[in-house]
């Protein structure tokens, strides 16, 4: 006897394909992130840790900016499954805006924490600012997978692909920049509080 899947139910299984695909994906860099931060705990006790370290000024207005980046994507899903292609358009291009400006953010922070006179690498570094460039670069190459990731979100979106019975991208899209979102605060918060 021979199976057929209708189109409804082929959608439905590989949109379940895609998320599973990208939830494992977002487990294993959330383990990257916790070995990362593990060894930060464990390089604490070292003598030539910083101790009076503070994070700088742009990291605080980073958080602000990666949080309105989910707040801008989920409403960006919440107008296509309207089939309000405009406001989903202008909510795309605003998560892009706030993106680039969480980069130029964290570029600024490290600006600034030279500018303190801490430096990432050479003979003048510490092993704390060491680390924490680590951390925040490796957030920032994640970070660029979510915007290559957006761009083509909007590129489709141009091309029509998107309406009230089709947000699989858009789905997809707004997961990872949450978990995008999720990982920036809790780095900030470990970081903030384990110095």
């Amino acid at each position: 006897m021979e199976v057929t899947m209708t189109r409804d139910e082929y959608k439905s299984r590989t949109a379940r394909s895609y998320k599973l695909i990208l939830l494992f994906s977002m487990v294993s860099m959330t383990m990257m992130f916790a070995g990362l931060t593990s060894a930060f705990v464990v390089s604490k006790s070292r003598v030539d840790w910083l101790k009076d370290f503070e994070l700088p000024a742009a990291f605080y207005f980073s958080t602000i900016v990666i949080m309105g980046c989910s707040v801008t994507f989920h409403l960006a899903k919440k107008a296509i499954q309207k089939d309000n292609k405009n406001a989903t358009t202008t909510f795309l291009f605003a998560t892009l805006a706030l993106g680039i400006l969480f980069v130029i953010l964290q570029f600024v922070g490290f600006d600034q924490i030279v500018k303190q006179g801490y430096y990432f690498t050479g003979s003048e570094s510490s092993i704390t600012t060491t680390f924490l460039y680590v951390v925040a670069v490796v957030h920032l190459i994640h970070l660029a997978g979510g915007v290559i990731s957006l761009l083509i979100i909007i590129y489709n979106h141009f091309k029509q692909k998107y309406n009230s019975s089709q947000t699989l991208g858009i789905e997809l899209g707004a997961m990872y920049w949450h978990f995008l979102d999720f990982l920036w605060i809790y780095l900030f918060v470990f970081l903030y509080f384990f110095k």
